[in-house]
C-alpha cells in the first residue's frame, strides 16, 4: 500500500487572488508590501481583476486542484488532510498551518502551485513558509514543513502540456481549414509556448545552484523542445516553435526577459503566418496571467492583425498531472523514510534536487540570503 509517512498532512500553497472588487485593493497591497506603493497606482493595477468583475479565478481552480489532489490520494488509500493555503489572499498560509497544527499535524509536505524554480516560484513561498512558521512558533506551535522538487520537467506535468498542445491544433485545423483540403499540403501553424517574464537578474540569480547550471528560462526551453517534440509526432507534421514572455511590471527601465508575447505575434505576422497556437506553458491553471494578458491582450494583438489564435489549455485538473503531483508527493515520502524511489524527470537536467541551499534561487545572484526562508539545508557551520 502508498504511504506518505512520514508526513501527517499535504499542504497546497498558492498565490491567491481577490473574491470580488472590495478585496482588490487589499489583495495587491499584500502582494506589493514594503514596496510603498500608493492605492492610487494599485487601483490602476486592479483594472486587470476589475475587468473580470474584481474576482481572480485561481481560487476556484485552487479548489479544483484540491479536491483532485484528494481523490487521487484517496485512490492511492491515502487519508490525511489535504489543505490549501495562500500566500496573499484568504485561506491565508499561517492560519491554515495553525489549523493543520491544532488538528493533530506535526510534520507538513507542501506542492506549490509553480512548477519552476526561480525567486518568484520557489525562494518567495519558501520564505513565507518561514515566517509562518517562525510566528506560529511564537504562539507555541511547532510545526515541520518540507516542499516537493520543482516539477517542470516532470513527465505528468510535461503530458498534460502535450495533450493540451495537440488538442489546441486540432481544433485550429478544424476551424480553419477548407473542407476537403489535404493536410499534409497546408504549413503547420507555428507554437509559440508562453511563460511568466521575470526581471532578468531574477533570470540569472536562478541558475546559480541549479541542476547543470538551469536557469528559468532555460527550464522552459528544455520542456519546450520535449513538448514540441512529442506534439508533433503525435499531429504527424514539423512544429515550429518558440518561447515568449507575458505579465511584465514595475520599473520599465529594468530588464525583464523577452520577447514579449505580443511582440511576438506580431513578428510571426510580419513573416506571414495568419494561425497560431499558444500555449502557456509557464502557468498550472488559467488564472489571470492566462485569461488577461493572454485571452484578452494577446487576442486582441491577433484579431488585430487578422491572425486566428488558438490557446492551448494550462494542465489544471488534466488526470497525467494530478497523478504526476500525487507521484511527487510519494516520491519525496520514500526519501524521507531513506527508501531509493525512482524520480522521473523528462530532459538533461535531471530532477530537481528535495532541499535548497541556502543560496538557491536568490531575488538578485551574489546578494546575501537576508530574509530566511524553510525547506532547505542549513548554511555550512551552521548550528544544528
Amino acid at each position: 500500500m502508498s504511504s506518505l509517512a512520514p508526513y501527517d498532512a499535504v499542504l497546497l500553497l498558492s498565490f491567491g487572488g481577490p473574491e470580488g472588487p472590495e478585496d482588490v485593493v487589499p489583495f495587491l497591497r499584500n502582494v506589493t508590501a514594503g514596496r510603498g506603493i500608493p492605492d492610487e497606482r494599485l487601483e490602476e493595477v486592479g483594472e486587470h481583476y476589475y475587468h473580470f468583475g474584481g474576482r481572480s479565478p485561481i481560487n476556484d481552480q485552487n479548489r479544483a486542484l484540491l479536491a483532485a489532489l484528494r481523490t487521487a490520494l484517496a485512490g492511492h488509500g491515502l487519508d490525511l488532510p489535504v489543505v490549501w493555503g495562500n500566500r496573499n489572499w484568504a485561506p491565508y498560509l499561517t492560519d491554515t498551518l495553525r489549523e493543520l497544527h491544532d488538528s493533530g499535524a506535526r510534520r507538513v509536505l507542501t506542492l506549490v502551485t509553480s512548477a519552476y524554480a526561480s525567486y518568484s516560484g520557489c525562494r518567495q513561498y519558501r520564505e513565507n513558509i518561514a515566517a509562518s512558521l517562525s510566528e506560529l512558533a511564537a504562539e507555541g506551535r511547532e510545526l515541520a514543513v518540507d516542499k516537493t522538487r520543482a516539477y517542470y520537467n516532470h513527465p505528468g506535468f510535461v503530458a498534460a502540456n502535450v495533450d493540451a498542445v495537440v488538442a489546441a491544433y486540432e481544433r485550429l485545423d478544424a476551424a480553419t481549414d477548407p473542407a476537403g483540403a489535404d493536410p499534409a499540403e497546408e504549413t503547420p501553424a507555428p507554437l509559440v509556448f508562453v511563460t511568466h517574464s521575470i526581471p532578468t537578474a531574477m533570470e540569472i540569480a536562478s541558475g546559480a545552484q541549479a541542476p547543470g547550471g538551469a536557469t528559468y528560462s532555460r527550464q522552459h526551453l528544455e520542456i519546450a523542445a520535449d513538448i514540441a517534440a512529442e506534439a508533433a509526432r503525435r499531429l504527424g507534421h514539423t512544429v515550429q516553435w518558440q518561447l515568449a514572455y507575458c505579465s511584465r511590471s514595475g520599473n520599465p527601465a529594468t530588464p525583464w526577459l523577452e520577447p514579449d508575447i505580443n511582440a511576438t505575434l506580431t513578428a510571426l505576422h510580419g513573416d506571414g503566418t495568419d494561425r497560431v497556437v499558444v500555449a502557456p506553458i509557464g502557468f498550472v491553471s488559467d488564472h489571470m496571467e492566462v485569461i488577461y494578458d493572454l485571452d484578452t491582450e494577446a487576442r486582441e494583438t491577433a484579431d488585430g492583425l487578422g491572425m486566428t489564435m488558438e490557446r492551448a489549455a494550462t494542465v489544471g485538473t488534466a488526470p497525467a498531472f494530478v497523478d504526476g503531483l500525487v507521484d511527487l508527493l510519494l516520491e519525496r515520502a520514500a526519501t524521507e523514510r531513506g527508501e531509493n524511489p525512482d524520480r522521473a524527470a523528462v530532459g538533461a537536467v535531471g530532477p530537481w534536487h528535495d532541499v535548497c541551499s541556502p543560496g538557491c534561487c536568490l531575488l538578485r545572484a551574489g546578494e546575501p540570503t537576508g530574509v530566511p526562508a524553510a525547506c532547505e539545508r542549513p548554511a555550512v557551520g551552521a548550528a544544528g
